[in-house]
């Protein structure tokens, strides 16, 4: 797998100062975990399934969540663990045959412990192309029978499974719970380290405990019992000194065009040339300017990746997640080994200080983040990006 795979190799060259790396899914955790990118969700349920999976590969999509969960009725789930069975057999004989197309990182959803192993027996073989298992609304005590489960489900099979949970429980959003809740949860996940891939923000869950819905004028952090939440979750499970995890950004979970209050939050000056307008106003009208606001917080929130339930908002997602070539030229100053004792660098573009020790943390994450998605060229924007996946 490659992030912007899907693109001619010579539009890469086009716009890639260095481009990114290819993955698989026994590359290390940290490369794992950081190449998530967008990862869309779909009901187990859908009946063509293993067909929609390779038409997502084929768009970019590089890990996706089947889902037994909130997204499927409780009448469902029993049909739903029989589709899956079908579907992962299928995409198991389709994918053996010479030049079938790559598939994403697929995770299943369950609702309960009892569901891991009961799905890897009934798998059988094509089990080899699970990933791994998103274990919902995750707390200590639920999350250790979860997580013994994916253990347990893992030397069953003889393969690596991942552990995706999701934080989204009451526990963690109301303030008199959420200090023994972060705690608990740092306990548990930490007693797996190697299995857990990443966290994921269950936002609306966050929002529906207080009968709140953000509109697509807002981002989380514009709500601001959530944005605590998140502040909170990084700064106990994600800290950058090698104790961390990387956790996701919240979903994003409008697609169509609304009536605005507001004003667009897009701004108009990257978008003056050729088609570039064109592309602006299709954004706009599909409500991913607040989509692509969100992202660029979640970045700046210590957050990577983020949970989408539509593919046409994957394609912003990894744009986003490009390197520019100034954030690159940045830390690689920072990183140079001359720098190792420390001190103050003009920063190449000279509009900037790079502080060597504070700033450290920060170069090695883009470091890792250039490994995955690439670094542009110097003269290439998201535009660029968002217009080369788009035309896909």
């Amino acid at each position: 797998m490659r992030h912007f795979g899907h693109i001619a190799p010579a539009v890469r060259k086009d716009l890639f100062h260095r481009e990114p790396n290819e993955f698989t899914a026994d590359s290390p955790v940290r490369i794992l975990a950081a190449a998530l990118g967008a990862t869309l969700y779909s009901p187990a349920t859908r009946p063509r399934l293993a067909a929609d999976i390779r038409k997502q590969a084929a768009r970019g999509v590089v890990s996706m969540v089947l889902c037994l969960e909130d997204s499927i009725g409780d009448a469902e789930v029993e049909g739903g663990e029989d589709n899956l069975v079908r579907q992962f057999a299928e995409l198991d004989a389709q994918t053996a045959d010479a030049g079938a197309a790559e598939l994403p990182l697929l995770f299943i959803r369950v609702r309960t412990p009892e569901q891991i192993p009961d799905l890897v027996t009934r798998l059988g073989g094509s089990v080899r192309r699970l990933a791994g298992f998103v274990l919902p609304k995750f707390t200590e005590n639920r999350g250790i029978a979860f997580l013994e489960a994916v253990e347990a489900a893992e030397t069953a099979v003889g393969q690596r499974l991942y552990a995706m949970p999701v934080l989204e429980s009451p526990e963690l959003l109301h303030l008199e719970t959420r200090v023994e809740a972060l705690a608990g949860i740092s306990r548990t996940v930490n007693l797996h380290r190697e299995r857990v891939l990443a966290l994921r923000l269950g936002v609306t869950d966050f929002c529906s405990a207080y009968g709140l819905r953000r509109t697509p004028d807002m981002t989380a952090y514009d709500v601001q019992i959530v944005a605590g939440v998140i502040a909170d979750v990084v700064n106990v499970l994600s800290r950058a000194d090698g104790t961390g995890f990387t956790v996701t950004g919240p979903v994003w979970e409008y697609f169509r065009h609304q009536q605005r209050m507001f004003k667009p939050q897009l701004r108009r000056s990257p978008f003056l040339e050729g088609r570039a307008e064109e592309l602006r106003t299709a954004l706009i009208e599909h409500d991913l300017d607040g989509l692509l606001r969100e992202i660029e917080l979640d970045r700046a929130n210590g957050l990577l990746g983020k949970t989408c339930i539509h593919p046409t908002h994957t394609t912003p997602v990894h744009a986003l997640s490009v390197v520019s070539h100034e954030e690159f030229s940045d830390a690689q100053d920072i990183l140079r080994p001359e720098q190792g004792g420390g001190g103050v660098l003009r920063s190449a573009y000279t509009n900037k200080m790079n502080e060597v020790k504070p700033h450290r943390a920060w170069a090695e994450r883009t470091m890792l983040r250039a490994e995955v998605f690439g670094v542009a060229k110097e003269e290439v924007g998201f535009v660029d990006l968002l217009t080369a996946g788009l035309q896909v």
